[in-house]
């Protein structure tokens, strides 16, 4: 599937692109709880120590999803210049990006992780396990950054239809190697949460191949150009993609905070956050298909200077969003107790989760604004906001918000409800600067 955006109907380019997405992420995100299921099996300090490392984890996520969201924002524009030639060299920028991306965060991962953990209170059987499964992920961080890479380019073009079959497979295949690993068997032995680490990085070794493949097969990579290295294109990476990366990477800060702040409540508070933030992922998981979708449509369009289908574009992914709010609250109410049971029989556990699941279900509008309106901003090459906010959302207001309720011992349940209030505050803000930005591009 490889698709001009810049004309054609809006609604039917935005649920081409985004329905494979979504489920694409689904069998994505039910990888990431088939782990915490398994994990779950183990032990509940195995499942602690899962969501302990989830925030370096999401680290190399941050890093390698952010940098290739300006990957598919540059291509996107390009093409909507009719300028073949080049998206083409922005390609070739690309890899060489990516290669310097996978060793920096290799060699920083292992360095920083053993103190990172420790200041999140790991010591012991603890701490061993979360670095056995941490550092299985970051000696194969080569491999997600290829998979995003690869996705980013393919995206710029309308297709996220690979990436959908590479991770419903992916999935599967998952259980299969979760089970072998974890319970042992055909002559390996039980390897716990090293096992669970082991098979996910076997999977995106296999998926990075299957994505460059199908890449190579694309029109984009068909008579490509002699390479000439440009800094002007690696300027243009570092502006479309830093904003977004520290915006993700301080996503990850913002975990470590609440998992710092939250961990003297005990190890069942922690693997309780751990499975709900699991669960939440799942609701949200139509609106990040959209939140792809409008990137793609955004960036070709902004290229070809077509203001008003981009607006439109906003308009509508908002609109869809509503109704997805409202199926992803009445989910949570009814069935979050029996979501977070399939993980956890610990009854502390399971009611710590549903604090947060309650709270999490008024914020899930607010996730989605901010999810679109970013996607717009880095469509249209404005992505600068994206650090402040995210600074102010993820780090300095939690930080004084927690340390508050820290100092008056308040209940567990204050934290959930202010992680709420945070993201609402954050959504309407970046709703009117977004506007204003799209707004000033129009008129002029």
């Amino acid at each position: 599937m490889e698709t001009n955006l810049t004309s054609g109907d809006i609604k039917k380019h935005l649920r081409t692109i985004a329905i494979p997405s979504s489920v694409g992420y689904f069998f994505h995100t039910m990888f990431n709880v088939t782990d915490t299921y398994f994990a779950g099996n183990i032990s509940t300090t195995a499942l602690a120590s899962l969501s302990l490392t989830f925030s370096i984890f999401f680290v190399i996520i941050a890093v390698a999803g952010g940098m290739s969201q300006g990957a598919t924002a540059l291509i996107g524009n390009a093409l909507g210049q009719k300028d073949t030639n080049h998206a083409k060299q922005i390609i070739y920028h690309t890899v060489i990006l990516a290669i310097f991306l996978a060793i920096f965060l290799t060699i920083i991962g292992i360095i920083v992780s053993p103190y990172l953990m420790q200041i999140l209170g790991a010591k012991g059987v603890y701490l061993k396990e979360a670095l056995s499964y941490i550092n299985v992920i970051l000696y194969g961080s080569a491999f997600f950054i290829g998979v995003f890479f690869s996705n980013a380019i393919l995206n710029s073009i309308g297709n996220t239809v690979v990436f959908r079959n590479f991770l419903v497979a992916g999935f599967f295949l998952n259980i299969v190697l979760d089970y072998w690993f974890v319970k042992g068997g055909l002559g390996i032995s039980p390897l716990g949460v090293k096992g669970i680490a082991l098979a996910t990085i076997i999977i995106e070794f296999i998926g990075m191949l299957y994505l460059l493949y199908s890449l190579k097969k694309s029109y984009l990579l068909k008579e490509m150009p002699p390479f000439v290295f440009n800094i002007d294109i690696i300027k243009a990476f570092l502006k479309q993609g830093l904003p977004p990366t520290v915006n993700m990477s301080l996503m990850a800060l913002g975990m470590f905070v609440i998992t710092y702040f939250i961990a003297p409540f005990g190890k069942h508070v922690v693997a309780a956050y751990g499975i709900a933030v699991r669960i939440e992922q799942i609701v949200l998981l139509p609106s990040i298909g959209i939140n792809v979708a409008v990137l793609a449509l955004v960036s070709q369009n902004n290229g070809a200077k077509l203001y008003g289908r981009i607006k439109d574009t906003v308009i509508y992914a908002q609109k869809i969003c509503l109704v997805l709010w409202a199926i992803g609250m009445l989910l949570i109410y009814l069935g979050g107790e029996l979501a977070l049971k399939i993980f956890s029989h610990d009854t502390l556990v399971i009611e710590a989760g549903l604090g947060y699941l309650y709270a999490a279900a008024i914020a899930l509008y607010a996730y989605m604004l901010v999810f679109i309106n970013i996607s717009l901003l880095q469509g249209i090459k404005q992505p600068a906001l994206l650090i402040y906010l995210s600074l102010f959302r993820q780090l300095i207001i939690p930080i004084v918000l927690f340390s508050i309720f820290a100092f008056f011992k308040l209940p567990l349940d204050f934290y959930w409800w202010g992680i709420a209030g945070i993201i609402w505050i954050s959504a309407l803000f970046i709703l009117w600067y977004a506007r204003g930005k799209l707004n000033s591009a129009y008129n002029n």
